[in-house]
This record gives structure tokens, C-alpha cells and sequence, in this order.
């Protein structure tokens, strides 16, 4: 078994290793190289041997940055001596791709405890969601939601899981098309229409911009019957408003609560993949453990969806090396086109990551962050990239164009059809989601023990314990399966995921 105090070498090729636990100030935690000039927090880098300024600072067998002053052999490796560089963007379309297809396990058969609706989409969860097509009828929805929740009128229907408010802060006052109208729509009609809702009603005001009849006209008739639509303007104000949708809500439990659980293959899952407040245990730990669950949903013929374009900067040559075609890895290319002229475009730059939390926790430059991230999406091939909450309608394992921050990114992800979040943290975080539950992972034993009514799983005793990735990946997947088939999560325990809902707001606000 691995010792705990052993810093780790991830790749013989790494001129770095990993502490794993604090070293004090004087020491030699490699055994040899100069002695630490100050205290280093685990997760954090030292130097294997001596880099000259402008050297390649190597981990996980890729580079990660380049030194900005000399680094002696045992130095602490951050912020004050690495520096973010140029990636290579000369990409091996499908280099790996046949590697990926003999990476697709081969498994029996599973099956989960789901919602089959008429249409046939599967539910692990059956909400009635009551979604605000405007900013303006957010006060309404949330209140009538309240209402419902706080009635005990559920107690009759076991069935539904809760009434959900959808809120957000736009749907007019912007353009009547383009990038920020489309996303809204997506996510909008990708709420009301999840497998995880088994009805929904539609809330405006009457005038605004997003309007529930140009979204049907859209989107076609598609999970329309599971929906209704009113307005404030046209019920009579706020106070009617309210009322109404009480009203609506409870004439509908009946209706909803009437389906059962039925045994169906996992093959039915879309399995959100989502990071937030990483540390550097996360490339190690967590995100690969993911990777492996995510390997083995494939090999049931589910689909795994990565997502957050900005952290997979600088590694999203592993995933073209593994693109199913051309036309695939153009999709992801144009993509990673597109977010740096929209970063360029509002004074920003790619390399803005990773966030205070995560350097504090060991991570560098965005290099760095994003071959961790990566690694939750495992080994098999990239079947498919899609817009931000654009309906996932290929299985296997796929991409997802959306924003590295964690409630904008999972609200695509679950409009995209996810019924499951899983989510990993190496710093914790405070996150649920709705429709679909989020199961929370810890990269670490410290923030296992130290946020115990958030995290569901704990990854540090890969390192603690030797526990081997594919032993973890196993049981991140059985955690899936239960949670798909009803079994609550920490999230769900403490009410979270109704403040989650965070559309994707780009273009001019007028």
C-alpha cells in the first residue's frame, strides 16, 4: 500500500511530484533538493530536478506551464514561479480513436428503478417544475412553488418528488434571436419537458420577449402534452397569478403521481460529469475515479456528458485524439475558436483560471486544471459535441459547450437531458441541482471529514488507503444506479438546487 507521506509521481515523465500531506518549512520531502523555504500545503508541486527559467514544468506527463525563474531540485512549484504558455494546437484527429474503442468495457447488462413516460424518455426523479419565461413572473412562481411545498398537500402524492421553481433573471430585454435568445430557449424547454418532470406550467407576464408559443413552434409538439401555459397580464395580476398556479399545480398531482417505478436498463442515463473548487487532488483522485464510472456507463450504453469548454483548455487535444470523425472534432474546435474570441472580446483570456480557491489548493495555470478535469471523461471515444443545452441525443461519451462556472454549466447539462450530476470538489462546495440530483465527491479525506452532510463520496483514500481507481470508479457507479433509482443524496437532504438554475446569459442587455 501506497504511504501516505510519499509525495506522488504521476508520470515518469513529470518533473514534478505531489505532496500528499503539509510540509513544514526546512523540510525534504523528496528526500534530496534544497530544503522548503516556507510551509507547502498538500496537493501542491515540488520540483524533481533543477528547470531553468523557460523550462517545461511537466505533470501528468503533459506540460502544464513554464518556469519564470530558475527552480532548484525540491522547490515548491506555484503562481510564483510557473507561468501559463502556449499549447500545442497541432492536432492528431482520431490518433487514439481504435485505443478508445478497445477502451469501452464489456459488461453485463444493468438495469435502474426509473420513471418510464409515454414518450419514452426515462425519469430518476418526478418533479412538477413551474418555469418563469421572463424575469418578471420569477416572484410568482417561486411563491406559488412555496405555497404547494409548504401545504402538506404532498404527503397524498408519494409519487412526486417536490414542486420545483425555475427563476431566472432575463428572458426579455435582449435580442429576439442569436446565441443569448437560443440558449434561454434550450434551457427553458429543456426544463419542462425532462425526463425528471412529470408535468410543468409555464409562467410570463404576456409581453415579454420569450414567448411559450414561439418555443412550441421551435420545438414541436414533443413533451408539449406535459405542459401548461397562463400570464400575469391575462390572470389578473400577481395575487390571481399565484393562486392560479396553486391551483394548476395541485390539479395536476393526481396525474403525476399516478406513475411507478419500473425496472430499465442503464443504458437509459445521461450522466452529467461536473468539477468545481478543485484542488490538486482532483486530477488524481476524483476526476480520474469519474473517469472510470464514466468508462463503465459507455460500456452499458449510456452517456457520459463533459462539459465547461474553458477547463478543458489546453488538454482538448486528448479528446480530439479520440473524436469519432472529422466532423466531430470540428464541432469541439470551433468551439475552443469561439471562447477565445469571446474571451479576447470582453478583456479577458483563456488563461484566467484557475480561481483563488483552486491555486490555493495546488493548481497553477489552466493547463494544469484542465488535463484534471479531462480526466473524468475516461478513455472511450468522443462521440459527439453539442451546443450549450442543445438535447444529447447520441450515446457514449460526449461534450458539451458550456462555461467553466458550475451552475451555468450543470443547467445545460441537465437541459440537455442529464438525469444524474456528478459533481467533484477538492475544496468543497455547497452545490444541488434540480431536476436532476448531484452526487458530490471529495478528492480528499480532510474535506471528506470536514463537510460531511455535503459529500456523498470519498475519493482520498486512493491515496490514503491505495484504493485503486477502477475499485472507486466501481463504486461511483453503483452510487449512480442507486441514486437513479430513488436513493437520496446529500444534496437532496439538505434542499439544494432550487437557487442552481442559472441559464447562460450571453449578448447585449437592452
Amino acid at each position: 500500500m501506497l504511504d501516505a507521506a510519499t509525495p506522488l509521481i504521476l508520470s515518469p515523465t513529470d518533473n514534478v511530484a505531489i505532496l500528499t500531506v503539509r510540509a513544514p518549512q526546512g523540510a525534504q520531502p523528496l528526500g534530496h533538493g534544497a530544503p522548503l523555504d516556507h510551509p507547502v500545503s498538500p496537493g501542491h508541486k515540488l520540483a524533481r530536478t533543477d528547470i531553468a527559467e523557460g523550462g517545461a514544468i511537466v505533470k501528468f506527463g503533459q506540460i502544464i506551464g513554464y518556469a519564470t525563474k530558475p527552480i532548484a531540485e525540491g522547490e515548491h512549484i506555484h503562481t510564483h514561479n510557473c507561468s501559463f504558455g502556449a499549447h500545442d494546437q497541432d492536432y492528431e484527429i482520431g490518433a487514439d480513436l481504435e485505443a478508445a474503442r478497445a477502451a469501452v468495457p464489456v459488461l453485463a447488462a444493468r438495469t435502474f428503478m426509473g420513471y418510464r413516460r409515454a414518450n419514452g424518455q426515462v425519469g430518476t426523479r418526478n418533479y412538477i417544475a413551474v418555469c418563469a419565461t421572463v424575469n418578471c413572473s420569477a416572484t410568482v412562481i417561486r411563491r406559488a412553488a412555496e405555497t404547494v411545498m409548504t401545504s402538506g398537500i404532498l404527503a397524498d402524492y408519494p409519487n412526486v418528488d417536490g414542486v420545483v421553481a425555475f427563476a431566472h433573471g432575463t428572458g426579455c430585454g435582449m435580442a429576439s434571436e442569436g446565441v443569448g435568445f437560443d440558449n434561454l430557449q434550450r434551457v427553458l424547454w429543456g426544463h419542462a419537458t425532462h425526463p425528471n418532470v412529470g408535468a410543468a406550467v409555464f409562467v410570463g407576464l404576456g409581453c415579454e420577449v420569450m414567448q411559450v408559443a414561439r418555443m412550441q413552434h421551435s420545438f414541436g409538439a414533443s413533451g408539449a402534452e406535459r405542459f401548461h401555459g397562463l400570464t400575469i397580464q391575462e390572470t389578473g395580476g400577481t395575487t390571481r397569478t399565484i393562486a392560479a398556479i396553486v391551483a394548476q399545480v395541485e390539479a395536476l398531482l393526481p396525474q403525476v403521481n399516478a406513475i411507478e417505478r419500473e425496472p430499465v436498463p442503464a443504458s437509459e442515463l445521461k450522466v452529467a460529469l461536473e468539477c468545481g473548487g478543485s484542488d490538486g487532488f482532483s486530477g488524481i483522485t476524483a476526476n480520474p475515479a469519474l473517469g472510470v464510472a464514466s468508462d463503465m456507463l459507455v460500456g452499458l450504453g449510456g452517456t457520459a456528458i463533459l462539459a465547461e469548454t474553458p477547463e478543458i483548455y489546453g488538454a482538448e487535444q486528448l479528446l480530439l485524439r479520440r473524436a469519432v470523425s472529422a466532423e466531430v472534432a470540428a464541432k469541439l474546435i470551433e468551439r475552443i475558436r469561439w471562447w477565445e474570441r469571446y474571451t479576447e472580446m470582453n478583456g479577458g483570456s483563456m488563461d484566467n483560471n484557475p480561481s483563488p480557491g483552486n491555486k490555493q489548493g495546488g493548481l497553477t495555470t489552466i493547463l494544469e486544471k484542465s488535463l484534471g478535469a479531462a480526466a473524468k471523461a475516461g478513455s472511450t471515444p468522443l462521440t459527439d459535441v453539442f451546443q450549450y443545452a442543445e438535447q444529447v441525443t447520441t450515446p457514449g461519451f460526449v461534450f458539451m459547450d458550456t462555461p467553466g462556472y458550475d451552475p451555468v454549466a450543470t443547467t445545460g447539462q441537465i437541459a440537455g437531458g442529464a438525469q444524474i450530476v456528478v459533481f467533484t470538489t477538492g475544496r468543497g462546495s455547497a452545490f444541488g441541482s434540480k431536476p436532476a440530483p448531484t452526487i458530490k465527491v471529495a478528492t480528499n479525506d480532510r474535506l471528506y471529514a470536514q463537510m460531511p452532510d455535503d459529500m456523498d463520496i470519498n475519493c482520498g483514500d486512493i491515496v490514503s488507503k491505495g484504493v485503486s481507481l477502477q475499485e472507486k470508479g466501481a463504486e461511483i457507479l453503483e452510487r449512480i444506479l442507486a441514486v437513479a433509482s430513488g436513493e437520496k443524496t446529500k444534496s437532496e437532504a439538505l434542499g439544494l438546487g432550487d437557487n442552481e438554475f442559472v441559464p447562460w446569459q450571453v449578448g447585449a442587455v437592452m
